[in-house]
């Protein structure tokens, strides 16, 4: 192979090579330098005169008579079963303290694309834990569903709390994590350590840390791997895998560092033109082949800069995932964990993965009528801001009280509980008895009668109020009946 010790410039993590040979795109660089110690790099940008070169490990040190080699191969990552239970870095490096991994083959971390005729469509269930996504925005296996969070949101920790307690249901299905963080503190790494040895998960993840010191170049190639990673275990060993990206921001910051080394015209806010293509690039690797056994389903996690949900990052994620779980800083300042806002949550593949045989019979009515007597109650709090609680009417103040209730009751779990999804909708019918039935309209009839069980305490037309019933009504609720008992 060749040497070259023609470089021309050093900016930020790139060199620019003169004067080569025709160079292919993310081939593998060898930067030799005058002191014997050797750099990686890998090719961002070629063409006939120049050659853009990406180093991994930071460009200190390198000069002009540095020796490049272009080693001809482009970036792989050595894959295995053994993967599970380790630590690696943003480069794919154990950084556990334990053996190397002996691969079994290597693969290129660029991935290659899905034929869209081999997608299965999504359709099975994913139990987080957690009740305002199992429940109002379910998660699907072949799905991408961002967080949206903001500075000083737990979105770690339920980064951390999902890594831990998502589980498929069904007999003999395998199921994994693939966690990878990036430009996170060395503190938040040992931590995201020290919780998943505490609880377990460790031994059913492969987990990737990118730290906030490490070079922004290794930053644009931890999601790869982390993917690369999952599509082996996924599509070759048969597990479900879901894969925690966090935080995408400090990924598309290094994108745009990396733009602007390469004096690139920048696009909004700053951010090359091309980071669309480049996000998509990531979330579209996830997916359900056919006549696969194994799936890969997606929870990127960012960070809203200014909490404004049209910044450019937010935006453009949007329009390639499948919906988004938003966290409210309201709800934070509350004291309420996780603080999911429902209203602006949306999961786009819910309705494939719920209902019977899939979750339960009653899962659709319940996410509904949770999601319209929580928005009217979030909307009468404006008003009673202005006319006082006095002037509502009885239904408004049952649905002012429902509002409250479901943020008390049904929004806040503790960082450890580990909802069923069973548990989760009877929470949602206990919300529904401070409601009378002929109110719920989201439910049917059938529903009602199989699992509105509770108390009445005023018929309406009947102008009398009944004492409440020592014994919750079983079945359907009958209005004449329940007049007649009351008269």
């Amino acid at each position: 192979m060749k040497e070259y010790k023609t470089i021309t410039k050093v900016a930020g993590p790139l060199i620019f090579v003169e004067k080569t040979e025709p160079i292919g795109y993310a081939d593998i660089v060898s930067i030799k330098l005058d002191s014997g110690e050797v750099k990686t790099g890998q090719v961002l940008d070629t063409s006939d005169d120049l050659v853009v070169v990406q180093i991994f490990e930071g460009t200190s040190g390198i000069g002009k008579g540095a020796k490049v080699k272009f080693l001809g191969e482009t970036l792989k990552l050595g894959v295995s079963g053994d993967m599970l239970g380790r630590v690696f870095n943003g480069a794919g490096k154990p950084i556990d303290g334990k053996a190397p991994i002996i691969p079994e083959q290597k693969m290129d971390i660029i991935g290659a694309a899905i034929n869209p005729y081999a997608r299965d469509t999504p359709a099975d269930f994913i139990q987080t834990g957690i009740s305002t996504i199992d429940a109002t925005n379910t998660l699907v296996r072949g799905q991408k569903l961002p967080i949206f969070s903001g500075s000083g949101l737990p979105h770690s920790e339920m980064a951390l709390q999902i890594a831990r307690q998502a589980k498929v249901l069904g007999e003999g299905e395998k199921f994994i994590v693939v966690f990878a963080a990036m430009g996170i503190t060395n503190e938040e790494a040992q931590y995201f350590i020290a919780d998943f040895e505490r609880t377990g998960a460790l031994s059913k993840a492969i987990i990737f840390l990118n730290l906030a010191d490490d070079p922004a170049v290794e930053r644009l190639v931890t999601p790869k791997m982390a993917l690369t990673a999952a599509e082996y275990i996924a599509f070759e060993k048969g597990y479900h895998v879901l894969v925690v990206l966090t935080d995408m921001t400090n990924y598309c910051e290094s994108l745009r560092e990396i733009g602007a080394a390469r004096e690139e015209v920048p696009g909004r806010r700053g951010y090359p033109g091309y980071m669309y293509t480049d996000l998509a690039s990531i979330y579209e690797r996830a997916g359900v082949i056919k006549g696969k056994k194994g799936s890969i389903t997606q929870f990127p996690i960012l960070t809203m800069i200014g909490d404004d949900i049209t910044h450019p990052i937010p935006d453009l994620t949007g329009y390639i995932t499948e919906g988004q779980i938003v966290l409210s800083r309201e709800l934070h300042r509350k004291g309420i964990y996780p603080p999911v806002d429902v209203l602006p949550s949306l999961s786009r593949l819910m309705n494939l993965g719920i209902g019977p045989k899939k979750t339960r019979d009653d899962h659709k009515s319940v996410s509904d009528q949770l999601y319209a007597g929580y928005a009217e109650g979030r909307d009468l709090r404006g008003l009673v801001a202005i006319v006082g609680e006095e002037a509502l009417s009885a239904r408004d103040k049952r649905l002012l009280k429902f509002a409250e209730e479901f943020e008390k009751v049904f929004v806040t779990q503790s960082k450890d509980e580990d909802r069923t999804i069973t548990t989760t909708l009877n929470m949602g019918w206990k919300l529904f008895g401070m409601i009378p039935p002929d109110e719920l309209t989201r439910i049917s009839p059938d529903l009602k009668k199989k699992y509105y069980k509770d108390h009445v305490e005023k018929i309406a037309g009947s102008g009398k109020t009944t004492p409440k019933y020592k014994k919750p009504l079983e079945g359907g609720v009958d209005e004449d009946d329940l007049k007649k008992e009351v008269a």
